[in-house]
């Protein structure tokens, strides 16, 4: 399991400048002009998290592999992206299969990078691509509603799901999101989990500012931010060109720059971690001499499920699991002495895997 995100925004919101300081590679084309990225790029990001690079420099692996995130930027959505127009719409497939949404907001003012609306406004622009959103999950929607009426003469099972995605339909009419629909889903579970459709997943609005805007609130962002609290959403803001800035400077470097502008933290620590909060998702590690490993599972998840993550054999298998918390791990600096110390537990199929967690599992097939 790795937690995948679908970037998407008007032409020349930052979409690909993020994208290149997010994975740290330059080959997004970020040219000032709209439709300049007419291929999905798509990269597999480490996760940053140091707690394992803490436990690598305790165990000293012959290797140490992190958890990932799929990051997936399409050219820029216009109005009548669902129709045709622009090229955004043709690209629309790739981010069906994410989990995620990064919904990348323009913020700040500057006359030398063009706008295709030529002004900027925040919430016109959220509505144009929630709207090009609806009506392109609103054609696949109503794609299936007719192949199942045609088969309902010989499935008469089907009759439920139809009025169930016909009152969606109706729902998106109204534009809005298949996320807010508030009518029971069991009838929609199988369909939706065939089409992915892109308003129902989890939504992050990220504010992209200039340099001014990243200390302050601009009133731009102050109304971004307020849309998201109003929708229950996450909400992060960054400086995509401050974060392409940061590629590539040594570790002294990066510190020096991110507290001469007061940063925290950066973006692709921010859309990370709001990704991971946003879809209810932690990390446990396996470490070995041969291997330390950060492993994503659902915050819910039994030890057989999160061995199954490893490979579908140990959660068929399970015996136990062998579990250390981080911090004991770290406190006592080898599973040796933390099996002495008594801290090392033996959990069984009921066990609910905590973050951080440091697990051996048994199994037998």
């Amino acid at each position: 399991m790795s937690l995948s995100i679908g970037i998407v925004g008007l032409p020349n919101v930052g979409k690909s400048t993020l994208f290149n300081a997010l994975t740290k590679a330059q080959n997004a084309e970020s040219a000032n002009y709209a439709f300049c990225t007419i291929e999905p790029n798509k990269a597999v990001v480490p996760v940053p998290d140091v707690r394992l690079d803490v436990l690598s420099e305790l165990v000293k692996p012959q290797r140490v592999q992190s958890s990932t995130v799929d990051f997936v930027d399409i050219a820029g959505l216009v109005a009548g992206a669902s129709k045709g127009e622009g090229l955004g719409n043709k690209f629309l497939g790739n981010i069906r299969e994410t989990q995620a949404i990064l919904h990348v907001v323009r913020c700040f003012d500057n006359d030398d990078i063009i706008h295709v609306a030529n002004s900027i406004d925040p919430l016109r622009d959220i509505e144009i691509i929630e709207t090009e959103l609806i009506l392109a999950d609103l054609q696949v929607l109503e794609s299936r509603v007719e192949r199942m009426k045609k088969m309902l003469k010989g499935d008469k099972t089907l009759a439920p799901k139809i009025e169930a995605a016909e009152k969606l339909i109706a729902h998106m009419d109204q534009g809005q999101p298949v996320s807010t629909f508030p009518e029971e889903l069991k009838a929609l579970a199988e369909i939706l989990a065939e089409l992915h459709l892109i308003t129902a997943k989890n939504v992050i609005y990220c504010a992209n500012v200039d340099e001014d805007g990243v200390a302050e609130d601009n009133d731009y962002v102050k109304t971004v931010r307020t849309l998201a609290q109003e929708r229950g959403a996450e909400f992060i803001k960054i400086s995509a060109r401050m974060e392409e800035e940061l590629v590539g400077l040594e570790d002294e470097e990066y510190q020096e720059f991110m507290e001469s502008y007061g940063i925290e933290e950066s973006g692709l620590h921010q859309i990370i971690r709001t990704g991971f909060k946003s879809l209810g998702l932690i990390s446990y590690f396996t470490a070995g001499e041969k291997e330390v490993r950060a492993w994503t599972i659902n915050i819910d998840d039994k030890a057989p499920q999160a061995a199954g993550v490893i490979h579908t054999d140990f959660e068929r298998g399970f015996i136990r699991a062998e579990v250390i918390s981080y911090d004991h791990y770290v406190e006592h600096r080898s599973e040796a002495n933390c099996r002495t110390a008594g801290v090392l537990r033996v959990e069984g199929k009921d066990y609910t895997m905590h973050d951080g967690d440091v697990v051996h599992f048994l199994f037998n097939v």
